[in-house]
């Protein structure tokens, strides 16, 4: 297969900082075309990391071979419907959707055109974060475990990410929660419940899950706190030993590269459908939504 001609949607910080850049780096992708909710800012974008601005959906998916999508949840999860449906991979953030329903929606739409999709779900392609994981027992860790995680930082304070309309509504639960929520569920083993959580200003969510070996969790985050440096840290403890990971483990730039070569081998057929895929992406939004609804 010649290079994954990939649609870029959406103009926003992480579309010129991390999707349109690592698209142009990879030796097996290119941009082939750009569609924002404005026309300029397409054509803007174009101007920097190459392809065509369109103006009609319908015709920039013809022009694409994948679409990565950089835009709010409301936004990707009506979108990715019709890309699915045009029969294009996809590369979509999370959280999926808006909502659970509509994010559900888009797994089906996955599997109806038999695309292939993976979740920017960042610190899982990062080489430290993976050796971290091979580490861990591969069966679920039992009543004799316990983990926490913690994500403190003043992104919504100040900075490119501040002035984003949906971070500011969700705020961490459902900018960073998602990346947490996945790392645990894959370090622990699958989360079975939430056990409990509250959410305290400024944006300060704490919650407990259970995970199906009978292991406990905790986390802590927030996103509107005067911390700079971030402060990222995840702790398991147990019959298994002591493992901890501090930091993202790469950059996201090394993160983008490895979910790109994954989704470049699954569509020619060189490797297998992503892990993180669309499906993952679902069921972390259905924990979320868990650990929202659980708030007392």
């Amino acid at each position: 297969m010649d290079g994954l001609r990939v649609g870029l949607v959406g103009g926003g910080p992480w579309a010129r900082t991390v999707h349109g850049p690592g698209l142009v780096a990879h030796p097996d992708t290119e941009v082939a075309a750009v569609w924002t909710r404005r026309p300029e800012i397409a054509r803007e974008l174009v101007g920097e990391f190459g392809g065509r601005a369109f103006e009609d959906l319908e015709v920039f998916l013809d022009a694409v071979d994948a679409v990565a999508f950089a835009v709010p949840p409301q936004a990707q999860g009506r979108l990715a419907l019709h890309a699915a449906a045009a029969g294009k991979h996809l590369i979509l953030e999370k959280p999926l959707a808006g909502t659970v329903a509509e994010a559900r929606a888009v797994v089906d739409a996955v599997a109806r055109a038999g695309v292939h999709s993976s979740v920017v779900l960042t610190m899982r392609y990062a080489p430290g974060v993976r050796d971290w994981l091979a580490g861990m027992p591969e069966e679920p860790a039992g009543p004799d475990t316990v983990a926490s995680a913690r994500w403190l930082s003043g992104s919504l304070l100040g900075g490119p990410y501040a002035t984003s309309s949906w971070r500011a509504q969700h705020g961490a639960l459902f900018d960073i929660g998602p990346h947490v929520i996945d790392l645990l569920d894959a370090a622990v083993g699958p989360v079975a419940e939430v056990a409990w959580a509250r959410c305290d200003d400024p944006d300060l969510w704490r919650f407990g899950l259970v995970h199906t070996g009978g292991a406990q969790s905790t986390v802590t985050l927030s996103m509107s706190l005067p911390v700079d440096p971030s402060e990222i840290e995840f702790t398991v403890l147990g019959g298994a030993g002591r493992h901890r990971l501090a930091g993202r483990g790469a950059d996201a730039a090394t993160c983008y590269a490895a979910l790109l070569d994954e989704l470049v081998a699954a569509a020619d057929g060189s490797g297998p459908p992503p892990a993180l895929d669309a499906a993952r992406g679902l069921r972390v939004q259905e924990l979320v939504e868990a650990v929202r609804t659980a708030v007392r």
